[in-house]
């Protein structure tokens, strides 16, 4: 079994190393696995193609683009100006308050557009010039920026929980979206508190801006774009329509602010169309990619394997969630969140099953710990992505980042062994039977 476990693992991480696109080495790393496991070729062959279509063959599946395209239209059409001058009007008071101001002004848009990389993008272009002519430290605020960002997969809606829901087997969207708030927020102010800290040591000032907006416009303008939360979550919870038909109404909804605010002409729209499908695509290929994987990990024995080797070295709760959450915080740092949703799911559920953990508070844990390896190198899309933005280097953003981190790993641990943080929403709402361990 160690074999069969090292050949999978190891011939997928060579070929990560060798340049090799993640999607193609999970399904050669998959195929190498079966063949030196004794499964004949030609079964191989027609399991593999079975597999392959049905892991797509999903109504739930549609939800991913519609949210991605919704959040493109979002990041697109005057939505993110209008946030980070409510987040401004919020926090002004607090000392670098533009730093603050980002944090804020992700978790908003992050609860619009559910995506850490557009949030990143987003908010980075409008936040760093902003910041570069108050004096603050590039470096800095491209910090701030990058590790505000993974809010927005916590926060619903949140396609990287729709991508668990379905990998662990139809888990209640409408649990894992009410737990993402409370999950987001706690990221969000661990962030911001470290922030806060940075800039008090820097010397930098509350707000001195004075709008040329009353209060109340200000909240105008931007309530339209908090609605599509509302409308998005309150559609769910009562019913109204699953989460596939809330990404329909979310794009229709973001599509008619757009029109409305006139930031967005039919060239833009449909460059957001194409790279809704590109991306789209990609997720896709990678889901079809993995369902070759689940069946050679199923038909080989390798969760239970890993799960009775995890178990054989403590049966105590704690112990065990510290280990997942240090693997998979390393493990964050060399693959991209969709690619270890669909490896990792598989593997650790089981064993988050076995110590009474809830579905709900595991796939919370599993996106925050994820996310939080957005931030780092060597793979951190939300690094390279705010670096980019800031037009700052990775060498310069680390000595910011690594504080932030140290706090973001602290929000972590209390969700992981609280479970009420992530869960007493979802109670509250019925959706959870308990808001303990099992």
């Amino acid at each position: 079994m160690l074999l069969t476990v090292l050949v999978l693992f190891g011939s997928f991480f060579v070929m990560l190393l060798a340049g090799v696109p993640i999607s193609a080495g999970i399904g050669i790393a998959s195929i190498i696995t079966a063949l030196t496991s004794g499964i004949p070729a030609d079964t191989l062959a027609v399991v593999a193609s079975l597999r392959c279509f049905s892991g797509l063959d999903s109504f739930s599946l549609l939800a991913l683009p519609f949210f991605s395209l919704g959040g493109n239209i979002m990041n697109k059409g005057g939505i993110a100006r209008r946030l980070v001058r409510l987040a401004r009007l919020l926090v002004g008071w607090v000392p670098g308050y533009l730093a603050t101001t980002n944090v804020l002004a992700n978790m908003f848009f992050g609860a619009v557009s559910g995506s850490s990389v557009a949030a990143t993008s987003a908010m980075g272009s409008i936040m760093s010039p902003l910041e570069r002519d108050e004096g603050y430290d590039p470096n800095y605020s491209a910090a701030v920026n990058i590790c505000s960002a993974p809010t927005g997969i916590l926060i619903p809606p949140s396609g990287p929980l729709i991508l668990f829901s379905i990998t662990a087997g139809g888990v209640s969207v409408a649990a894992l979206f009410m737990g993402g708030y409370l999950t987001g927020a706690i990221l969000g102010i661990a962030v911001a508190a470290l922030a806060i800290v940075l800039a008090v040591k820097k010397g930098y000032k509350k707000s001195d801006v004075k709008e040329t907006d009353p209060a109340w416009k200000i909240w105008v303008d931007a309530i339209p774009s908090l609605l599509a939360v509302i409308i998005v979550m309150g559609g769910i919870l009562t019913g109204k329509f699953t989460a596939t038909e809330a990404g329909v109404v979310m794009c229709l909804y973001c599509g008619l602010l757009a029109v409305i605010y006139r930031e967005m002409n039919l060239k833009t729209f449909y460059d957001l169309l194409a790279d809704t499908m590109k991306s789209s695509a990609t997720i896709l290929f990678l889901i079809a990619a993995s369902s070759i994987m689940s069946f050679v990990m199923s038909y080989t024995g390798i969760p239970a394997a890993i799960s009775a080797g995890l178990m054989s070295v403590s049966n105590n709760r704690y112990v065990l969630l510290l280990i997942m959450n240090v693997f998979l915080l390393v493990m964050g740092m060399f693959l991209d969140l969709t690619p270890a949703v669909l490896i990792f799911t598989p593997i650790f559920l089981p064993i988050a099953r076995s110590i009474g953990m809830s579905d709900v508070h595991f796939g919370l844990m599993l996106i925050m710990n994820l996310g939080i390896g957005s931030v780092t190198p060597p793979v951190g899309s939300c690094l390279f992505v705010g670096c980019g933005v800031g037009n700052v280097k990775i060498e310069g953003v680390t000595k910011y980042i690594v504080p932030i981190f140290a706090s973001m790993v602290i929000a972590l641990f209390l969700v992981t062994f609280i479970p009420a943080i992530p869960l007493i929403i979802p109670y509250l709402c019925n959706l959870v039977p308990s808001f303990w361990w099992n």
